[in-house]
């Protein structure tokens, strides 16, 4: 028995099919040409899938939702949109013009380790994973505070230009939770979690700028070890 033309909800289209199983589009037409799915061609050339099919296909336990990483959120893409985000950000922080490009590129280079270590902790499968990860972040963040202190930029500067970079972060994983079909109950939930772990990050930020910035003994550093931090590359 073939579907008809009009919508039958026991048959999907290619992009809610690839939706349900959590593939692209190209990836469910390479197994509809295999052979691997069953699939309806109709008289305008659309590929129709059985929804009982593409089911059997899925794990037994649906209680976790899809990663991330299967919507397309790696550390590469945030780097990407990071970038993006800079060139936007810059007119509006006039700080950012005093660097040179290797301060930029050591600011780079510290945002990514953050945003893998974030991406980590949201994918975690168990809540020790997700801690262990975000521990780790953590410890990003810190090392984040330090280096820009030890460019000279103030602690106002330095959270300004966490904030900046938190708003890209939460609106790509809004992205991927509609690319990938999260419901509403999961889309809340990690969004909620991205926002707290946001805060654990931004204190660490803070925390990490004070250990340099403190003039008491033994707290701050000195001339020498804020040029070791910056990779030995003082701010004009």
């Amino acid at each position: 028995m073939t579907p008809s033309t009009t919508r039958d909800p026991d048959w999907l289209g290619l992009s809610e099919a690839s939706r349900l199983l959590g593939v692209s589009p190209a990836t469910l037409r390479r197994w509809s040409n295999a052979g691997r799915l069953r699939v309806f061609t109709t008289p305008g050339g659309h590929r129709r899938f059985s929804r009982s099919a593409l089911e059997r296909l899925l794990p037994a336990d649906r209680t976790r939702r899809p990663t991330l990483g299967s919507a397309g959120l790696t550390p590469t893409h945030i780097a990407r949109t990071y970038r993006r985000a800079s060139r936007e950000a810059t007119p509006e922080l006039p700080w950012v013009l005093t660097l040179t490009d290797d301060q930029r590129q050591l600011f780079r280079e510290r945002g990514q380790l953050l945003a893998a270590g974030l991406l980590q902790h949201l994918d975690a499968p168990e809540p020790e994973s997700a801690a262990h990860h975000l521990a780790e972040a953590a410890v990003s963040a810190t090392e984040y505070g330090r280096v820009a202190a030890g460019l000279g930029l103030s602690l106002s500067q330095t959270v300004e230009g966490f904030l900046r970079f938190r708003m890209p972060f939460h609106r790509e994983l809004a992205v991927a939770a509609r690319r990938r079909g999260f419901d509403t109950a999961e889309t809340t939930g990690l969004l909620e979690a991205a926002e707290r772990a946001m805060d654990r990050l931004l204190v660490a930020t803070m925390t990490g700028h004070g250990v340099v910035s403190d003039p008491r003994p033994g707290r701050g550093r000195s001339r020498k070890g804020r040029a070791a931090i910056a990779g030995e590359v003082e701010p004009r």
